[in-house]
C-alpha cells in the first residue's frame, strides 16, 4: 500500500453530508482533486481502502470511479487494480504556458519532428498579426510526441522580420518560446487562445493516429511581446490524451461567449 499523508494535498478531504451535491460526486471531486496534486502515481486505492477513508459506501465509491473512468482519469480492467490513465497530459487554462515545458514537468519526454521550418506568405495569418498581406513570415510546423506517441500538430507563423534566426534551429527537441527568447531577444508575455471540439482531416488524423472521424481540440493562439502580436499559433490536440484544468475563484471574470466563427482579435 501506498503511504500518503492523511491531510495535505495528497490526502483525503471529509465530505459534507449536509450538502445537496451527492457523496459521490463529492468523492469523485476530491479524488480528482488529489490526482491533480499528485497523489496515487505508485496505485491507485482499492474500493475498499476508500469506504474507509472517506466513510461511505461501496456503492457510492463505485459510482465515484464509474465517473472518473468515464473522463479517462481512471483505467479499469477485469482482473487488475483500477490505475490512473498516466498518458493523458494536463494543461492550465488562463496561463502563459509552453508545451515542451508543461510536458517535461510532468515527467513525460516529448520531443517534435519538424515537418516545415521555413519563409512563407499567407494573407490571412498575416492579419491575425497586424502586418500587411504580403509580409515575409517564418513557419514552423511539428508534430508533437509524448513519450513517443503522437499528441499535438502545431503550426506556429511569426513575424519574418523578428523570428528570421529561428531558420537555424533545430527544434527536434527545444520549445519555440525559448529559441525566440535566445536567438531573436523577443519574449512572449502574454495572448488570447481559443479551444474547441474538432474534426481532425484526414492529414492530420494521419499524422496523431486518430481513427475516422475521432474528435480533438482546436487551439487558436495570439501570443503577444507586450503589445505587439509575434506568433499565430494553430494546434490540433489528440482528445484522449489531453485535459485542459482551470483554477476558479468568487473574483474570476466571467466567460466570454463568441459566434463559431469568430476569432481571436489582432
Amino acid at each position: 500500500m501506498t503511504t500518503e499523508p492523511p491531510h495535505g494535498a495528497h490526502g483525503p478531504r471529509p465530505l459534507d453530508r449536509r450538502s445537496p451535491l451527492p457523496l459521490w460526486a463529492q468523492l469523485s471531486a476530491d479524488l480528482r482533486r488529489r490526482m491533480e496534486a499528485g497523489a496515487f502515481r505508485a496505485e491507485f486505492p482499492a474500493e475498499h481502502r476508500l469506504t474507509g477513508e472517506y466513510e461511505v459506501s461501496r456503492h457510492t465509491v463505485r459510482e465515484a470511479l464509474r465517473k472518473l473512468r468515464a473522463e479517462g482519469l481512471v483505467i479499469a480492467e477485469r482482473g487488475r487494480a483500477s490505475r490512473l490513465d498516466t498518458r493523458r497530459i494536463q494543461q492550465p487554462l488562463g496561463s502563459l504556458y509552453s508545451l515542451f515545458r508543461e510536458l517535461e514537468g510532468q515527467g513525460v519526454e516529448q520531443r517534435s519532428e519538424v515537418l516545415r521550418l521555413e519563409r512563407t506568405v499567407d494573407g490571412t495569418v498575416a492579419g491575425h498579426l497586424g502586418l500587411v498581406p504580403e509580409a515575409p513570415l517564418v513557419v514552423l510546423e511539428r508534430l508533437r510526441l509524448a513519450d513517443g506517441e503522437p499528441l499535438a500538430h502545431d503550426t506556429a507563423y511569426l513575424p519574418a522580420e523578428v523570428a528570421e534566426p529561428l531558420l537555424e534551429a533545430d527544434f527536434g527537441h527545444t520549445s519555440l518560446y525559448g529559441e525566440l527568447t535566445r536567438r531573436c531577444e523577443v519574449k512572449v508575455t502574454g495572448g488570447q487562445e481559443r479551444i474547441q471540439p474538432f474534426l481532425p482531416d484526414i492529414r492530420q488524423a494521419w499524422l496523431l493516429g486518430l481513427a475516422d472521424r475521432e474528435a480533438a481540440f482546436a487551439i487558436e493562439r495570439l501570443g503577444q511581446a507586450g503589445e505587439r502580436p509575434v506568433e499565430w499559433r494553430e494546434t490540433v490536440v489528440r482528445g484522449d490524451r489531453f485535459t485542459f484544468v482551470a483554477e476558479w475563484s468568487g473574483d474570476s471574470r466571467a466567460v466570454a461567449l463568441a459566434p463559431r466563427a469568430s476569432c481571436p482579435s489582432s
